[in-house]
């Protein structure tokens, strides 16, 4: 029963909220906005100059009038009118503060468009005159690997690459945490420098500033055991610094595996990685207000500008990177960003790594809100406080879990969360400022931005995010810092349970509340007006949510070793002698595809060989499978130059597609997924299922450990360039059986 007391009056109900507020409009009145936006955003807009600021402002303009356009009718008709129970009451207003929260975040991030960079032309004219110089008048550089507990084939690409960096002066160093003897023995094989500390205090943090201790360099690299750097990264990077005031360098996260998103929905051929429209849009654009932040890994700092501020990193918040950001701007130095794929690394190989990533960031973030070095301390300017102020991690699972809830809520208690809306204003207001909004997003971050793929990466974020967020909010310090698992123990088959049956909860909720609300006995929206628009909007979260669910479900992994696209000759060497050609279409460590030339009798499975790879050599391989001229080679290759050889041939140099996807084809993409997935549905284990059993590594003494970088004997570059010839050719137009003449084929520099 409604309170009746004076100075209140129940709220409307249904039937009155959705009723008309203005007369009825004709339809080219009512559907105007929609059509004015859509041509300037999505058919005049893209004729636009992008690097333009004019074009950046008109933009922004446009979007941002018809936001307050809309703003203007949601305060001031759907909420203030508002009257009834405490209850009624404070879930409408409850609803416009997460809707005002995420227009707050969108607001900043516009802001933040409105000045972008690309600083390629000026790393070409920085890595010209560095390669003129001398070898010694270049600055000496440490390149720090910080480790705890990733496996042997994370860290083996990570340490052999960083060996291959065309860089002269400097040294390689393995800050092992998890003090583990083979990995010192790797280091030692291969001329690293290896160091140890006594205790582990401050996680990766204190790993690196024990390590900072122990070196001299004038600047130091960082690179996260799964990221590889390519040959050129130093002489890309350090020109910048050329410029007193730049302290760090950063280049973008890229990744040559699939992220869980485009794995458990196969759409890695049309769906970018998760991180690219942060990389690839937003980092640019921070650059443009000096606002772009040290990601740990990736970056490389001036030592000189450490020393400003106590030589070492900051330790109160996990997210060391972004503090260290902070701490170095209020002195005077920014962070330069260079949108280059220089070092490419391991996306989140499963739901539960790509959480304890996400997790750590934003706690991380969170707890800069209660330091004096953070966004509200002293000594920063308005639009930097803006830029660091972390609304997105609160704004983005918010508003995902309520987009879902809201329907629910409604079509099961009848709660609303507006008052006086009806179809035509939603048509008149509510699609102008959501076309306006994605329309100006696509325009500012064209290829990387897709609001279906974002709308699923959002709701999947707020099952686990947003508790974290909320958690940290009230207790900033005393968390444990967790690494992100990599290799095989990312991998395990599993699903995301927590997120798997909520989703399905809800799911079902939606489901059973549009079929009760068609039934005229059970309906509790008592107004045929509400129903077509609360019904659009659960088929939306509907699809969304079923996505969520799929992509809960963890893909099996077939290989352990991710395959590039290669085109080049490759010859094979029988157990009998024989000498075939062919040509190579993908590539690992573990093996390869190759085609033989027509004409060829295909060697069996189980057969062994001998392959020539360019720029590597030799390598023992045996035939794995075999469809028509199509053969699996499976490589046998231990320890050895070789497989040092192919790893700088495989992750050193990135072979990366360039993104050109656009949202409607992502979207089609997905939807069409929903009629072809044929995943499993997950499978219960009586007690929850167990990780197999692992023996316990043995451990080095705690204790400070120094193991100085050695020379290299091998000499990377020359010998590649030696092996880039077959050591002899073969017929090209068949591929067919070697000729006896030379090849005339050099494989990419």
């Amino acid at each position: 029963m409604a309170d009746r007391s004076p100075g209140t009056r129940p709220i409307a109900p249904v039937s009155e909220m959705f009723h008309a507020s203005h007369d009825s409009a004709s339809l080219s009145q009512l559907f105007a906005p929609m059509l004015g936006i859509f041509a300037a955003m999505y058919l005049l807009a893209p004729t636009f100059p992008v690097a333009r600021p004019w074009a950046r402002l008109a933009v922004f303009a446009v979007v941002w009038l018809v936001v307050a356009r809309y703003l203007e009718w949601r305060i001031f008709t759907t909420v203030l009118p508002a009257s009834g129970t405490w209850y009624q009451v404070g879930w409408i207003w409850f609803c416009l503060f997460v809707e005002l929260l995420t227009f707050t975040d969108q607001f900043i991030l516009y802001l933040t468009f409105l000045r972008r960079t690309d600083r390629r032309s000026e790393a070409d004219q920085h890595e010209h005159r560095l390669r003129s110089l001398p070898d010694d008048e270049l600055p000496s550089v440490d390149v720090f690997i910080p480790t705890y507990d990733e496996p042997f084939e994370v860290l083996e690409k990570t340490i052999t690459g960083a060996l291959c960096l065309d860089y002269p002066n400097l040294q390689v160093w393995v800050l092992d945490d998890g003090r583990r003897p083979w990995l010192r023995a790797l280091c030692t094989q291969k001329g690293a420098g290896y160091l140890t500390r006594a205790d582990n205090l401050n996680a990766k943090a204190g790993n690196i500033n024990h390590a900072l201790t122990k070196t001299s360099g004038e600047f130091f690299a960082i690179f996260d055991a799964d990221f590889v750097p390519q040959r050129n990264f130093l002489m890309r990077t350090m020109g910048f610094f050329a410029d007193p005031k730049v302290g760090i360098v950063q280049i973008p996260h890229v990744f040559y595996n699939e992220d869980p998103m485009q794995a458990n929905l196969g759409l890695h051929r049309g769906l970018p990685d998760e991180q690219r429209f942060f990389f690839d849009s937003i980092m640019p654009a921070r650059d443009g207000w000096d606002g772009a932040f040290c990601c740990g890994s990736n970056s490389v700092t001036r030592r000189a500008a450490l020393r400003a501020v106590g030589d070492a990193l900051p330790t109160q918040s996990i997210t060391e990177d972004i503090l260290l950001t902070l701490v170095l701007l209020r002195k005077g130095y920014v962070t330069r960003y260079l949108c280059e794929p220089l070092a490419i690394g391991l996306a989140p190989e499963s739901l539960d790594a790509f959480f304890v990533q996400r997790q750590r960031w934003a706690r991380g973030a969170i707890q800069t809100l209660y330091l004096a070095a953070g966004p509200l301390g002293p000594g920063l300017g308005l639009m930097h406080r803006l830029l660091f102020f972390p609304t997105h991690w609160l704004s983005l699972g918010l508003r995902a879990l309520m987009v879902v809830v809201v329907p629910i809520v409604f079509m099961w208690t009848g709660l609303a969360p507006v008052v006086d809306v009806t179809p035509e204003s939603v048509f008149y207001y509510l699609f102008p400022a959501i076309l306006a909004l994605n329309g100006g997003i696509s325009w500012f971050a064209p290829h990387v931005h897709f609001p279906l793929a974002a709308q699923v990466s959002a709701t999947i974020q707020s099952f686990k995010i947003l508790p974290t967020v909320l958690g940290t909010l009230v207790k900033p310090a005393g968390h444990a810092f967790r690494v992100t698992p990599k290799g095989a123990a990312a991998r395990r088959a599993s699903y995301a349970a927590e997120i798997f049956w909520p989703s399905a909860v809800l799911m079902a909720l939606t489901v059973v509340g549009v079929v009760l609300n068609t039934i005229p006995e059970w309906r509790i929206i008592d107004h045929p007006a509400a129903l077509p628009m609360v019904a659009f909007w659960s088929v939306v979260n509907i699809v969304v949510l079923f996505f969520v669910c799929m992509t809960s479900l963890q893909a099996r992994m077939g290989r352990t070793e991710e395959r590039f696209d290669i085109d080049e000759t490759i010859l094979i060497q029988t157990g009998t002698g024989e000498q075939l050609s062919g040509r190579v279409s993908n590539i690992s460590l573990s093996g390869a595809g190759v085609l033989l030339g027509s004409g060829i009798d295909c060697p069996r499975a189980g057969e062994p060989l001998r392959v020539h790879i360019m720029q590597v050599g030799w390598v023992d391989a045996v035939i794995a499978q075999q469809r028509g001229r199509l053969i699996g080679v499976q490589f046998k290759l231990p320890q050895s130059l070789e497989r040092d050889l192919l790893i700088r041939k495989l992750f050193t140099v990135a072979r990366l597609k360039r993104n050109g996807a656009i949202a409607c084809s992502v979207n089609r993409a997905m939807l069409k997924n929903i009629w072809s997935m044929a995943a499993p549905l997950p499978h219960i284990v009586a007690g929850g299922a167990k990780p197999a059993s692992v023996s316990p590594t043995e451990r080095l003494p705690a204790e400070s450990m120094v193991i100085r970088p050695q020379p290299r004997t091998d000499d990377f570059a020359h010998l590649a360039g030696a092996r880039s010839l077959h050591p002899t050719s073969f017929t090209e137009p068949g591929f067919g059986r070697v000729a006896g003449t030379v090849l005339e084929a050099v494989a990419p520099s």
